[in-house]
């Protein structure tokens, strides 16, 4: 009796032990929950149905150190109805820069920058109103690992890099389909911010490449290139007032007449914080779809702007869009032509 009343406390220890080693950092949780009002319309015939819409979330965030003074966070989001979204893994060093292994956030390499122009909310193509643009993501909706360097003042070198661009969330100790069209695939990026002066912009600029199989069939015009996507921005802020320009590009590596070209998208953004708590913006956008033979395939355009104002209440704020989109989804005609109002009540805690 008296062997097993140390087996068990032995084993107890050992345990009390290992979750006082897991306990020595921290776990936080954050969330939200956002309730809106829609109102559709334009000539495009959009439906509102039932107006009143609500999301919610939830972020859990681990915090630890190690040895030497480096830190490391863990962070898991579940979106809208407790569902699972993203995670990342961040080890912050003490003088080789960041280190940040995605599980597809979408934030990392030039995905972080697809639409970097002022807003008092949301962007252009983010309120009720279909747009239906494509976006340059690079490497970011797939699992990668990005590095950032340290800053220099405010400005910093961002490497990503995934094995297989196919845009899948993959398990540990599993891998994606192997049938995907985008394969090994690295992001760059500069982001040139000047800290702690007032008058001068922050410069962006991206560019992305993923590997690509040759689309079979003899001639160049069957074959397919690899796939690239770039962006370039600069945003200058002038004491209250912000205002910011960006383009990007993509070619999807398509070589045939009928076929895709390019995405050529142009961003506009001017934002006024009124006061530490309301906030104004004006924002237009211009997408383009390209084919490669365009006397077949004429290039097709999505414009949409986007009036915005935001109040901020501590925890609460109130953010409403009134957003108009001509030719949404790249098919012109008035059918696709569409304009919305959007209202919303966002808590944090």
């Amino acid at each position: 009796m008296n062997k097993i009343t140390k087996i068990g406390v032995t084993a107890l220890c050992g345990s009390l032990a290992t979750i006082a080693s897991a306990q020595a950092g921290e776990m936080t949780a954050t969330g939200s929950a956002t309730m809106t009002y829609v109102s559709l319309g334009g000539d495009g015939g959009q439906t509102t149905g039932n107006p009143l819409g609500m999301a919610s979330g939830l972020t859990f965030a681990g915090s630890g150190e190690l040895d030497g003074g480096q830190t490391f966070t863990v962070t898991f989001g579940h979106s809208d109805k407790n569902t699972y979204d993203a995670s990342s893994v961040v080890l912050t060093t003490n003088s080789l820069g960041t280190f940040n292994f995605s599980q597809a956030g979408g934030g990392n390499g030039i995905g972080g920058y697809d639409d970097n122009v002022p807003t008092a909310w949301e962007e252009t193509s983010g309120t009720a109103v279909t747009v239906g643009a494509d976006m340059a993501k690079g490497v970011g909706s797939s699992m990668n690992i990005e590095w950032t360097s340290p800053s220099f003042m405010g400005s910093n070198l961002q490497l990503a890099y995934a094995p297989q661009n196919d845009g899948v969330k993959v398990n540990d100790k599993a891998g994606s389909a192997t049938n995907a069209t985008k394969h090994e695939a690295w992001d760059a990026v500069l982001d040139i911010n000047t800290a702690g002066d007032n008058y001068m912009p922050n410069i962006f600029v991206g560019y992305s490449h993923s590997k690509q199989d040759a689309g079979g069939g003899t001639g160049k015009e069957a074959e397919t290139e690899d796939h690239e996507e770039g962006t370039a921005g600069i945003v200058w802020t002038l004491g209250p007032v912000k205002a910011g320009f960006q383009r990007t590009i993509e070619y999807p590596g398509n070589q045939t007449a009928a076929e895709l070209q390019y995405y050529a998208n142009t961003f506009f953004g001017v934002s006024f914080n009124v006061s530490d708590d309301l906030s104004i913006s004006y924002g237009k956008a211009k997408y383009k779809k390209g084919f490669v033979d365009s006397n077949e395939n004429p290039t097709r355009e999505i414009e949409a702007d986007s009036i915005q104002i935001a109040y901020t209440m501590g925890g609460a704020s109130v953010k409403i869009a009134q957003t108009d989109v001509d030719n949404a989804q790249y098919v012109t005609g008035t059918a696709n032509d569409y304009e919305g109002t959007t209202v919303a009540l966002s808590l944090a805690f």
